[in-house]
Formats: structure tokens, sequence, C-alpha cells
């Protein structure tokens, strides 16, 4: 059972990741990815929120489990990322490449510190 609900997390957190980049693109100039950083920042800051309610409040492993593994590990993407780095790199945007790679190794860690932070209130 643990692993169909994983499944249909990870059902719901795909179409999610892709409608949030969407919006987020739909919202934003320029040739950065701005969707994949929102979507990675938001994914790790509920992860964190998740693992603070398991640690701090009793909450139950099966659903953090579910939500963090299924939906968390759909939403959130680390080869899109790679690949958008890779890609701006490719294209001469060496400064923004780096950039890129930088605020997207640290603003998902800040939000799951965030989100781990306001959980164990």
């Amino acid at each position: 059972m643990l692993v169909l609900g994983i499944a249909l997390a990870g059902a719901v957190g795909a179409p999610a990741r892709y409608l949030v980049d969407g919006v987020v693109l739909d919202r934003t100039e320029g040739g950065l990815p701005a969707g994949t950083f929102v979507v990675n920042v938001s994914g790790s800051f509920l992860f964190g929120v998740l693992t603070g309610l398991a640690l701090y409040h009793a909450f139950p492993s099966t659903p953090k489990a579910i939500l963090g593994t299924g939906f968390c590990g759909a939403y959130t993407t680390f080869s899109t990322f790679t690949y958008e780095v890779v890609r701006l790199a490719d294209h001469g945007a060496r400064r923004s490449a780096l950039r890129v790679l930088l605020a997207s190794l640290v603003g998902p860690a800040l939000a799951a510190a965030l989100g781990l932070a306001l959980a164990a209130l």
C-alpha cells in the first residue's frame, strides 16, 4: 500500500511541477529558469515542514513517506535544474549559469531549513 500511495502522490506531484513551472515562466522575463527554481524551493520547503512535523510532532512515517517521497520527489527536479544550468553555460551565459547553480543549491537548502524550523514551533 505504501508503494501505491507514493505512486499516486507522484502522479499529483509531476503535473503540479509542470503547472507551477508554466505559471512562473508566463510571469517572468529572460532566459533564466525561474520556474524550476520556484518549484525546487517550494518543494524543499514542503519537505522541510514534513520532516519537522515527523521529528517534532509525531507526524506518522507513512504519510511522510507518501508526501515526501511521492509528491515532493515528483514535484522537485534535480535533472531539469542540471540541464538548464548546462544549457545556459553552453549558450555562453556562464555567469548566469553560475548564478543559477549557486541559487539553486542554496535556495532549496534554506527553504528546507526554514520549513523544518517552522514545523519545530
